[in-house]
């Protein structure tokens, strides 16, 4: 769902890149006030999944294909605030380093996965966890908000799209909307699975207060799943799914995919030369990319982060 540069006209890209700046400085805020500095690994770590999470592809109906999201996934393990910051981090190397959405486009991008499919994702799981509370509540919550966060992204980028003149709400509005019906499913599959494998290992990840149920520190688990991901984005990506994705499949249908420009990044060349061609290529830019967004979430988290930051979320 990564808008490409061309799509969307300046009043548009204006107005979600004054709301993404306006959203990622009240994240920045609220990670100043809640997020504790013995979690901050734990964004780095968080970040470096999404990055190489979304690069598997999984198939959906029709030759079209989707990705992880992950915003909600973030929000129930470190909070809405910690979501936004890390979808902003994977969007920015993703958009900056290998040309995957545009450069104009970021703003709208940030807001509709990060702003709105982290905090609304957020404000949805918490209204269902108080319906059904414990560990049950927790996965009906993620899964219900997982797959409404892609819903939401995908109707705010097809009012983008409409608003822009790309093509008409009448006929974007459902075709945008159908499809992410079906790739929110994926998106809550996998978010319900990493819940279930962290309440089950260590679940003081998702509740602070519960007892530590293991010898490992954050900073230990956030170097294991350092590693996890680095697998992931050299040994699973070069098998994703090669199908175009929601927004690429939409485009191609309602005609308007040829206004897509690939904005200059620094491996913009690499990428469409080589990545796309070699399986070998991919792995290497997954490794790459995941590496880069790890470090720079967890730069980013421990200078915004006081050392005397509460320890509750």
């Amino acid at each position: 769902m990564h808008i490409p540069d061309g799509f969307l006209d300046g009043k548009t890209m204006c107005a979600t890149g004054v709301l993404a700046a306006g959203g990622l400085s009240l994240a920045v805020r609220q990670l100043r006030r809640q997020l504790p500095r013995r979690r901050v690994p734990l964004m780095g770590l968080a970040a470096a999944f999404v990055f190489a999470a979304q690069m598997l592809n999984f198939p959906i109906a029709g030759g079209t294909s989707g990705h992880l999201l992950g915003a909600v996934l973030i929000a129930v393990l470190l909070g809405p605030g910690a979501a936004v910051l890390v979808l902003a981090t994977v969007l920015i190397v993703q958009c900056l380093v290998f040309a995957d959405g545009g450069l104009l486009a970021l703003g709208a991008n940030v807001f509709n996965m990060g702003i709105v499919g982290g905090v609304g994702g957020y404000a949805i799981y918490r209204c269902v966890q108080r319906l059904a509370r414990g560990p049950r509540g927790v996965i009906m919550g993620a899964a219900f908000a997982a797959w409404c966060s892609a819903t939401m992204a995908a109707i705010l980028a097809a009012g983008e799209l409409a608003i822009s003149g790309t093509a008409p709400w009448a006929i974007v509005f459902p075709a945008m909307v159908n499809v992410h019906l079906l790739i929110g499913l994926g998106e809550a599959a996998v978010t319900v699975l990493v819940i279930v494998a962290i309440q089950r290992t260590r679940p003081e990840l998702i509740d602070p207060s519960a007892p530590a149920s293991g010898p490992l520190s954050n900073r230990q688990i956030a170097g294991y799943g350092l590693l996890i991901s680095l697998g992931l984005a050299l040994f699973v990506s070069p098998f994703a799914c090669a199908w175009p994705d929601g927004l690429e499949k939409v485009a191609a249908a309602l005609g308007f995919s040829h206004r897509a420009a690939i904005g200059p990044a620094p491996m913009a060349n690499y990428r469409l030369l080589w990545i796309r061609s070699a399986p070998l290529g991919t792995a290497i830019a997954g490794a790459v990319g995941t590496l880069i967004v790890f470090i720079l979430a967890f730069v980013v988290a421990r200078v915004v982060t006081p050392k005397a930051a509460t320890e509750s979320r």
